[in-house]
């Protein structure tokens, strides 16, 4: 257990609050509409490059960084698992978002990632695909929907998903190496968590 007060975090690692959230009923109310700007399409078998690209595109600026560094035997094992399913969010014939449902869990369905590229914050569509996403999970009529968020996220992203229904219930402090150090993203990456790779003097 971390203790009360500060705690040094080592150079070259980043840090940052997780919080996971829940919801234990479906929403009321009518099914989403359609929206002629958004398209959802699952890709059944996904290319592990093409997953990668996309995951990147999103996550970038956030240090989604959990899939990059893995295998493409340990990704495969995972995005081709007949049970977790892999949506691209289409705008105008382009790949600018992306949802993963983790069924694996009984009686319990994670939203494991869910986000759109940069340009399209703030438009729309990040609500459509959160819609969405909660539609689907509980088209399998699971026990709980669950998903994280994290302070290295978008500032918004914990009243987002509060609004939509999820609950918190638990936290956690997350330590990792620096992705940008180990040249898994761009040292451009994330610029509202500066890359500290230098004991100060």
């Amino acid at each position: 257990m971390i203790q009360d007060g500060y705690t040094a975090v080592e150079t070259g690692k980043i840090a940052s609050i997780v919080t996971y959230l829940e919801m234990h009923t479906a929403p009321l109310g009518p099914p989403v509409p359609d929206d002629p700007r958004w398209v959802l399409r699952r890709r059944m078998v996904p290319d592990l490059d093409w997953y990668r690209r996309l995951f990147r595109a999103v996550g970038e600026e956030w240090l989604w960084f959990s899939r990059l560094g893995m295998s493409d035997e340990e990704l495969r094992s995972v995005i081709h698992d007949e049970s977790v399913d892999v949506f691209a969010l289409e705008v105008g014939g382009t790949e600018k978002g992306i949802l993963e449902l983790d069924r694996r869990g009984a009686g319990e369905i994670e939203i494991a990632f869910l986000g759109v590229t940069p340009d399209l914050i703030g438009q729309g569509a990040g609500r459509f695909l959160l819609a969405r996403a909660i539609e689907l999970a509980w088209s399998h009529r699971p026990h709980r929907v669950m998903l994280h968020t994290c302070t290295l996220d978008h500032p918004r992203a914990l009243e987002f998903y509060r609004r939509a229904g999820f609950v918190p219930y638990k936290r956690e402090v997350e330590v990792a190496p620096d992705p940008r150090l180990a040249g898994i993203l761009p040292m451009t990456a994330a610029k509202h968590c500066p890359v500290l790779s230098q004991p100060r003097q």
